[in-house]
């Protein structure tokens, strides 16, 4: 699997990419990519409709599917950093879901490290 990162506007992405950012379990999107995407998509209300509560406890990080919107839930609450290791967790679970869904175009920001603050170079590898 190979990766070219491309410098623009997330939500500019040509139809048929499909999104991919980091979200809490408690869909608060509140913040930077999240409360963009939650703006345009109302993502809030769909995630709670198509999941209902999400119990990180039991389900630990994960990937959530919207439209054409993936949903890492990284952490279980919004005002807590994710860690490099849950952060990995979901990207192995994003990975599985869009190799069983014959995904090829995933559009996502550095992921885990704007608000979330990890560090890009650890987290691009």
């Amino acid at each position: 699997m190979t990766f070219s990162e491309i410098k623009g506007d997330l939500l500019s992405a040509p139809r048929g990419w499909v999104l991919v950012h980091c979200i809490s379990a408690d869909y608060a999107l509140g913040a930077g990519v999240a409360k963009q995407i939650d703006n345009q998509y109302n993502m809030k209300e769909m995630l709670r409709s198509m999941y209902g509560e999400y119990d990180f406890d039991s389900y630990g990080p994960g990937a959530l599917l919207v439209l054409d919107v993936i949903n890492l839930v990284t952490k279980d609450r919004c005002f807590e950093k994710p860690t490099f290791e849950s952060l990995g967790h979901a990207l192995l679970d994003l990975r599985k879901f869009i190799e069983m869904n014959g995904i090829t175009r995933l559009a996502m920001p550095r992921i885990g490290c704007g608000l979330d603050r990890l560090n890009w170079d650890d987290v691009r590898e």
